[in-house]
């Protein structure tokens, strides 16, 4: 090897040593805080799914009830994802983030005082305003700092928190409804809402101390490691056939279809997490501990999945077989624990579900920020965001009427089975070429 090869050799393993490098800080700066402020947000968007085994009897709302307010939260999200986020991309991510955390803590600790349905309504609605563009926030966020071929992996390992969220948050919540019942004249229910949004507050207030708003801004990295991230994101961005300006991001074809295979994928994904402990209650568990420890073990499946797949994506750049697989999984797993009468095979398949479901979610993320940048991205992530969050609404409404009209949940999951294999035909006709990144 002469000086020369070996100068280029050299050169090349400095270049990787330093990319390793600095996204190694990113990774540890960024993500595991995006991940507890993810955990905190979902658990207080689902938790109201474990109070209904209390809140319901309570203040008397029926199952359809309780499903309309479940779901109205999805209204107010979408009416409001869209600017939010465009607001973020020119506010900058940690000022609009502290502020939506802060406002979302406050108002689910506002549930504690629900005495009727209306009441239920308007809050559900109103926590829905306050944390729209949160995930797409997020989503956009993390575009800022990596480019495609490494956002899958990262996507999925920021989303983990769902599951995550799932694991710690239902035992927690089962625990705080039976350890306070009572407790200060007030129900389980309503002590949970107030002790699960306090860390929202703190770490909105915490947000606007540790995020950085870009790579230029970030202290924790030293100039050579700002150039060299700067680079990757923008040489990622010349290469992406963006709609040519926020308006045309709403006629884009590219642009719907994705909100149909987002829709089809959360319609399992926010059935599975608002009616878990009703159905593991219904394969005769007894006890809120006890039916928070069993509805944990799902999404301890999802966790696993999500981040190996994740990792199996990026390191193939194939995106539509890694959704296409788990929604399938996803699908059966529901039908199922549909047809089972036994508690053992019912929760093994709802593991696959939620493994499946979940799964899809960071996955799918891949797919619309591979052809969209800049504000188009900002405007294009959100309103995709918000049109596939409107089954948000329609699902647990759907599983509710269901329940009441046919006395079962075994419908429903029939029904979300159907729009997980909806969501399979329309990844099929994604072309490779445009996601395969």
């Amino acid at each position: 090897m002469n000086a020369t090869t070996q100068a280029l050799a050299s050169a090349g393993l400095d270049q990787r040593d330093l990319e390793k490098r600095a996204y190694g800080k990113v990774f540890w700066r960024i993500v595991p805080f995006l991940m507890l402020c993810y955990v905190i947000a979902y658990l207080d968007r689902v938790n109201v799914g474990f109070a209904k085994l209390q809140m319901s009897q309570d203040l008397g709302f029926s199952e359809t009830v309780f499903g309309f307010g479940a779901g109205i939260f999805f209204l107010g999200y979408f009416l409001f994802e869209v600017p939010s986020n465009i607001l973020l991309h020119k506010i900058g991510a940690r000022v609009w983030i502290a502020r939506i955390m802060v406002s979302w803590g406050i108002l689910s600790a506002c549930f504690m005082f629900v005495t009727s349905a209306p009441m239920f309504y308007v809050l559900r609605f109103l926590l829905g305003v306050a944390e729209a563009g949160f995930y797409p926030g997020i989503i956009l966020y993390l575009t800022y700092w990596y480019p495609s071929h490494r956002r899958a992996k990262i996507i999925a390992v920021f989303m983990s928190a769902i599951p995550i969220s799932g694991i710690f948050g239902n035992p927690l919540s089962g625990w705080i409804m039976d350890a306070f019942h009572d407790n200060g004249g007030m129900a389980g229910w309503q002590w949970m809402f107030l002790i699960e949004a306090i860390p929202a507050v703190l770490l909105g207030i915490a947000v606007y101390f540790w995020l950085d708003n870009s790579i230029r801004g970030a202290k924790w990295l030293s100039e050579e490691e700002k150039q060299l991230l700067e680079k990757e994101v923008a040489e990622d961005a010349r290469t992406k056939a963006t709609p040519p300006s926020v308006g045309a991001v709403f006629t884009d074809g590219r642009v719907w279809l994705m909100c149909l295979i987002y829709f089809s994928f959360v319609t399992g994904q926010y059935a599975l997490t608002f009616w878990l402990p009703t159905l593991v209650k219904a394969t005769g568990v007894v006890g809120n501990f006890n039916i928070g420890l069993i509805s944990a073990i799902p999404f301890l499946c999802a966790v696993v999945t999500m981040i190996l797949v994740g990792r199996s994506a990026d390191h193939h750049r194939e995106r539509r077989w890694h959704l296409i697989i788990p929604a399938t999984l996803g699908a059966i797993g529901f039908i199922v624990a549909a047809t089972s009468s036994s508690t053992v095979i019912a929760i093994a398949s709802l593991s696959v579900a939620a493994a499946g479901v979940i799964t899809c979610a960071p996955l799918f993320w891949s797919l619309p920020t591979a052809f969209l940048s800049g504000t188009a991205a900002a405007a294009g992530i959100a309103f995709i965001n918000s049109v596939g969050n409107l089954a948000g609404f329609v699902s647990p409404y759907l599983i509710g009427f269901l329940k009441d009209f046919t006395g079962s949940t075994q419908v429903g999951m029939y029904v979300l089975a159907g729009f997980l294999v909806i969501g399979v035909i329309a990844v099929l006709s994604t072309p490779a070429k445009l996601v395969n990144r």
